[in-house]
């Protein structure tokens, strides 16, 4: 039996939805141009500008896609959310809590100034470059191999997706650009957050933001979400709905980098965002999106994706607070 819905008849929505999401992509689509594609990942910088596209998966297996759904592109930061989750799975809450804290820095996310500004000079929360990398090296293997594999199969387990995979040359390309992302875990090492090879740390990290996807694999994460941690069409609970609470919390208060405050606002539902422009987002009780728009905005996030999402979330008043 599917939990209640807090949204209801959201479910009833989706097969007329359609029409209407065309309508807005077209509106939202013209934002495009005002972006940027993310190059510091130079791999990163062959994605489309002028992309746009959303699917939405409700807990009946109700779907409704449009524009530029199909497009494949890496989870990039989204997939802090679930390592986040896996961490918390293999250690619990106060470990975890020992290596990151849970509030929102107000800066970008690849800066490191708190770091050493701010004691006890941990990251303050997992969803910034510094957290996700101390997040990163609590996922338990027996062997770096076995850590890559364990996370691999948790990617597709919650996205329904057996055929998700790492792609290798944003991952090569990660890697050969990533000397911010090392000075952060050197200084991590330093400190003693981080108590593993700083490379082998870095793999793990690299590899879980490299993974490709579809806005249908967000939208079935986001599902899981949003029925905290059970996955309504297979009828099973894959995460514990305490750990899932965790991370949409972290998904309102710091997914959406340091314009976290304006989108709650604005859309009010959980999100999170990476450089390749997905957005994770979901309804409570109801509904999984994703979304793709590689033109970002200043801030880091999908300039179109961002206008399309409060679009339908002011619509459809589905804001959580």
């Amino acid at each position: 039996m599917l939990p209640m819905n807090t949204m209801p008849k959201m479910e009833e929505r989706l097969p007329h939805l359609v029409e209407q999401l065309d309508g807005w992509i077209e509106k939202s689509k013209s934002l495009c141009q005002h972006g940027k594609v993310a190059s510091y990942i130079p791999e990163l910088a062959k994605g489309n500008q002028a992309a746009l596209g959303i699917h939405l998966i409700d807990g009946y297996g109700n779907e409704a896609m449009a524009g530029d759904a199909s497009t494949v592109f890496t989870l990039q930061s989204i997939s802090k959310v679930f390592s986040l989750l896996l961490a918390l799975m293999d250690h619990g809450e106060q470990l975890v809590f020992d290596k990151v804290g849970m509030e929102p820095t107000g800066d970008s996310f690849n800066s490191m100034l708190k770091l050493e500004l701010v004691q006890p000079g941990i990251p303050f929360n997992p969803l910034i470059n510094a957290g996700a990398i101390a997040i990163s090296s609590l996922i338990t293997g027996a062997s770096q191999q076995h850590k890559l594999d364990r996370v691999l199969d948790f990617f597709r387990l919650i996205s329904g997706n057996e055929q998700l995979n790492y792609n290798e040359a944003v991952y090569q390309s990660e890697l050969q650009t990533a000397d911010l992302n090392r000075s952060m875990a050197y200084f991590l090492k330093d400190k003693g957050v981080i108590e593993q090879s700083v490379d082998d740390v870095l793999d793990v990290y690299f590899h879980h933001c490299s993974i490709d996807a579809t806005c249908k694999d967000l939208a079935r994460m986001g599902l899981l979400l949003a029925y905290n941690g059970y996955d309504p069409i297979r009828g099973k609970q894959l995460v514990p709905k305490r750990y899932v609470q965790i991370a949409k919390s972290f998904m309102v208060t710091c997914g959406m980098y340091n314009a976290s405050g304006q989108f709650a606002i604005q859309a009010g539902i959980p999100a999170k965002s990476g450089v390749s422009g997905g957005i994770l987002t979901l309804i409570p009780g109801a509904v999984g999106i994703g979304v793709i728009g590689p033109a970002l905005n200043s801030k880091g996030n999908s300039i179109a994706g961002v206008d399309l999402l409060e679009k339908l979330s002011q619509h459809y008043d589905l804001s959580i607070f």
